[in-house]
């Protein structure tokens, strides 16, 4: 469709799949819209159905493009077709209605706002539409961790009805392919500074059956969430560990005879040290993720960490404790051997030995594998 000279335009965007009963309906909605600005815009659809919802929406004037499998990629792919100076998006099965689209596109077109969120939790949800366990439980408990890592203040973050400008669309870099494309799409608006704005809106029940997955979609938006955010989720929680472990062990080893007076505190504290290390050693693999993958802006530190010039410093640490631990465990042997293998005397030591040898391995190959994922990266930074 061609947009009138000198006029806004807008595209609507719907990823769908099987949705041939709501299809028409959603189209009909759209086309009010743009008679209703007196705009010319065009409808996208991403699809990837099989029954009769492309040709439904084909027939109506639509812009089908598919098969594309899941959800971020059908947005990814749509909003890649998108020509309009406003964008919209939502799904095809009328479980938001396209007619309260005004109540978006009238704060964008007075440049109020560069991105607008609905929000089901302040405006109505009918009978049915939501299960309680994600109005009550999940939908809360997810936006609340984005609100607080992303300094955000939405209240209904996995709303699918939004609306923005081209430009901030262009600003935003997103990439995911699942459902923590909606995650991601308001972590990337806060990140690039984009003007934020809550709408309420009516959200109706499904007539074909739900195809969220709840445990599993709200599992990869934790995911992503810990991928930008690796310090909150990661690094201090293993530090924390670590450092307790280490007080724990070292605090038991200033004592007279801690393996005997002590023994399962004392193996506590050694089982805290390596699961601490384990888990920075994971905050490091995520770390190192997102910053090959573009996802942390003008990190510096982080790129210089990942330099090989630094990890051939990690490589050399992990064979220092490793070495260690190996010389304290020849020593155990040595003396359990000269004693004719009798009871072992050495507890203390044993378990010194086997907790260095163990952070020193985690630490060499987390270094290996970290050179390993910059391969195919310029590292010169």
């Amino acid at each position: 469709m061609m947009y009138k000279l000198g006029m806004p335009s807008l595209s609507i965007v719907m990823p769908s799949m099987n949705e041939e009963e709501t299809i028409r309906i959603c189209i009909e909605k759209a086309q009010y819209i743009f008679k209703k600005y007196g705009i010319e815009g065009e409808i996208i659809v991403a699809d990837n159905s099989s029954d009769r919802t492309a040709e439904i929406a084909a027939s109506m004037g639509a812009k089908v493009i598919g098969p594309i499998k899941g959800y971020g990629n059908a947005y990814l792919k749509g909003l890649a077709e998108a020509k309009g100076d406003y964008i919209a998006i939502a799904d095809a099965d009328n479980t938001y209605d396209l007619l309260e689209l005004d109540r978006f596109l009238d704060p964008l077109m007075a440049g109020e706002a560069d991105f607008i969120m609905g929000t089901r939790l302040k405006g109505e949800i009918k009978a049915g539409a939501m299960p309680w366990l994600h109005q009550y439980i999940g939908n809360p408990i997810l936006t609340g961790m984005l609100n607080f890592l992303f300094k955000t203040k939405i209240s209904d973050a996995h709303c699918g009805m939004r609306a923005f400008t081209k430009e901030a669309l262009e600003k935003m870099d997103l990439k995911t392919h699942g459902m923590e494309l909606a995650s991601e799409m308001v972590i990337e608006a806060a990140r690039c500074g984009l003007r934020i704005k809550e709408v309420p809106i009516t959200y109706y029940s499904r007539k074909a059956p739900s195809k969220l997955r709840s445990f599993q979609d709200g599992w990869r938006h934790v995911r992503f969430m810990m991928l930008y955010r690796p310090v909150p989720f990661l690094y201090i929680p293993g530090a924390f560990v670590f450092l307790l472990g280490f007080l724990i062990t070292a605090s038991l080893l200033l004592t007279n005879n801690a393996a005997y007076n002590r023994l399962h505190s004392f193996i506590l504290g050694s089982m805290l040290l390596i699961i601490g290390g384990q888990i920075l050693a994971t905050g490091g693999y995520m770390k190192t993720y997102g910053i090959i993958h573009g996802m942390y802006r003008d990190d510096e530190k982080g790129r210089k960490l990942l330099s090989y010039h630094s990890l051939e410093k990690e490589l050399v640490g992990g064979s220092l404790i490793l070495g260690s631990g190996f010389i304290i465990g020849l020593k155990v042997a040595y003396t359990w051997a000269s004693t004719g293998y009798g009871t072992l005397e050495e507890v203390e030591s044993a378990v010194i030995s086997m907790v260095l040898a163990a952070i020193g391995l985690q630490l060499i190959f987390a270094a290996i594998f970290v050179s390993v994922m910059l391969l195919e990266v310029d590292t010169d930074w």
